[in-house]
């Protein structure tokens, strides 16, 4: 049973002290595909530093996450173009909209999110999107960008219904973590009114841990326990599950 992990942030310094083992932890469990998400430059030395770790299991992306999106941008995005002229990446992420933390950025947040968008369309790259109480605007600009060459996920998905289908209609996945066993998180009461082929798994470690963890550090084998949870509301076994959600990761980041 190959389980993937489509969103951990292994080069997190929550990791420094026991990687190898939290890494071996989850391969011992059948998680053998890690794929990485980008926060700003100041951690693409890390990522290169785990994925040269680990070649066989590491698929990186790059990008601007939503809450780094401060008055050096421009600097920033200009990274990322860097980037992606020089080598390989699987998706541009994450990026988006958060208007949790900072309202007052909004608006050079959404200059950041299309211009990631562009970026992904000419790379032919999926996008994986970060959406924190910003729905409406996350949806604005997808409308503004929305084609064929428009496709990702939408990770950590925690919307309605309404949303989840309105997101599917953007070409996007929605990626399913550790929210989904949480008694208030929601989406495990309309998810299997979603089709498998529509979902993948994730962790978002080191953060939102799954039942029972909740509150700790999470880790890539805790995505066993959404796969577990998600096999029960699906009425499916964990091995058709993991075999599906694994050919849905296939199929957006060609890997």
């Amino acid at each position: 049973m190959i389980i993937t992990d489509t969103h951990a942030h292994l080069y997190s310094e929550e990791f420094d002290d026991d990687r190898e083992a939290m890494m071996q932890r989850a391969m011992d469990a059948g998680v053998s595909r890690f794929f990485i998400p980008a926060i700003d430059s100041t951690y693409t030395q890390a990522m290169f530093n785990l994925e040269r770790a680990y070649p066989d299991h590491i698929y990186l992306m790059t990008g601007l996450h939503p809450t780094h999106v401060k008055a050096n941008y421009e600097e920033e995005l200009q990274h990322v173009e860097n980037n992606l002229a020089e080598r390989k990446f699987y998706a541009i992420g994450e990026i988006g909209i958060d208007l949790y933390w900072d309202k007052s950025t909004l608006e050079i947040q959404q200059k950041a999110f299309k211009h990631q968008i562009q970026l992904a369309k000419k790379y032919k790259l999926p996008i994986v999107i970060h959406c924190r109480d910003a729905f409406d605007e996350v949806f604005d600009v997808l409308e503004s960008e929305k084609g064929e060459d428009l496709f990702g996920i939408f990770h950590c998905f925690t919307g309605t219904l309404e949303q989840a289908k309105k997101a599917l209609s953007y070409n996007m996945k929605l990626g399913i973590g550790g929210v989904v066993t949480f008694k208030n998180g929601k989406i495990d009461q309309f998810i299997n009114q979603i089709d498998p082929k529509h979902i993948v798994l994730e962790t978002d470690a080191p953060y939102l841990a799954p039942v029972p963890f909740r509150g700790k550090r999470n880790e890539s084998l805790y995505v066993v326990n959404v796969l577990e949870k998600l096999s029960d509301l699906y009425n499916m076994s964990t091995e058709e599950l993991a075999a599906i959600t694994t050919k849905n990761s296939e199929d957006i980041f060609n890997a």
